[in-house]
């Protein structure tokens, strides 16, 4: 299976900062190479949080969601866009064909690729996503990974019962983005729900509805109902996603001792407009952000420096200032 090139080539914007950086040399040399995993339910922010770290710093994003590795069902899939890519390169996004199967083998093949390339760069790879089980094994159940790279696990968790409207209100969102054509499009009278994108949320939920447009003499009101009620499910199957995931982002806490900084994001899902984006960025992109600092920067002697010798930040530097330093 070959590997895509990243999409969303475009430069990344860079911070430059003017004082408050050291320049001394403290030169050592770190014997893992460093990898961000970003965690969450799905529709907690796990896309967006990457990005805007990735905005600060010379990143690169891999995917480690198994529908989105996936060609096709971009909205059904919620991948993100050119737009919303902002400049960032992703890697394991809409590589694969849609009847395929990719396993968390695959992944852990093609991310230890990824990753190689991005260091080669001198960038800090990102995964973000959804599927756990994609990143236990990478983690856990590769002996190469675990011997070179260290990782920092920032878990972006929401309240369920806010995430369980926001939720509801995304896939709303989604129908009128063109859900349904874009299933309706992929639909075959011999679909296997059971291989390939076509196990994605949002594709066996339409089809009876899309099966029952075949019938002429179907009136309105009843091709109404049965699309609301695929809907609805694909809301309830959303929904009981986002909690399996929180059950197993729990497990690799507990169970195999993780150490997962969560992120509450609660706040800024009540907000809305404006307010909700200056909230994500003080609740949740700042405090990222700072962690990451202390991930990039290790404590010597008092203060905080980057591996391979490249400066000192001071603790009062802010918390993307911070980040920009290590790449510089």
């Amino acid at each position: 299976m070959n590997l895509s090139l990243p999409v969303c080539k475009q430069p990344q914007p860079l911070i430059s900062f003017t004082g408050g950086i050291n320049t001394g040399s403290i030169n050592f040399k770190s014997h893992k190479e460093k990898v961000v995993i970003v965690m969450g339910a799905t529709g907690t922010g796990k896309s967006k949080l990457s990005i805007d770290l990735a905005t600060h710093v010379p990143a690169e994003i891999i995917n480690s969601d198994k529908m989105q590795v996936y060609k096709g069902l971009d909205i059904v899939t919620n991948k993100v866009t050119e737009e919303e890519c902002r400049g960032v390169p992703h890697h394991l996004l809409r590589i694969v064909d849609p009847d395929a199967d990719y396993t968390a083998t695959d992944f852990r093949q093609h991310a230890l690729l990824a990753i190689e390339s991005i260091i080669e760069q001198d960038k800090l790879p990102i995964i973000a996503g959804g599927s756990n089980s994609f990143i236990e094994s990478l983690v856990n159940d590769d002996p190469y990974f675990a011997s070179r790279y260290e990782c920092c696990f920032l878990w972006v968790d929401v309240s369920l019962p806010i995430l369980h409207r926001f939720v509801s209100k995304r896939v709303d969102q989604m129908v009128e983005a063109g859900l349904v054509e874009e299933v309706k499009a992929l639909f075959d009278h011999q679909s296997d729900y059971t291989r390939g994108i076509r196990r994605a949320i949002g594709v066996p939920e339409l089809d009876t509805f899309l099966r029952a447009q075949g019938y002429t003499n179907l009136d309105p009101e009843t091709l109404d109902t049965l699309l609301q009620e695929a809907v609805d499910q694909i809301k309830e199957n959303t929904y009981k996603l986002a909690c399996r995931q929180l059950q197993k982002i729990h497990r690799l806490r507990d169970f195999w001792g993780w150490n997962l900084h969560r992120i509450d994001a609660t706040e800024a899902f009540l907000h809305q407009g404006k307010e909700a984006n200056k909230a994500w960025e003080r609740l949740v992109v700042d405090p990222s952000a700072m962690i990451l600092a202390q991930f990039l920067y290790r404590s010597r002697g008092g203060a905080l420096s980057k591996p391979h010798g490249r400066a000192m930040i001071p603790r009062t530097v802010s918390p993307m200032a911070a980040m920009a330093a290590a790449t510089h």
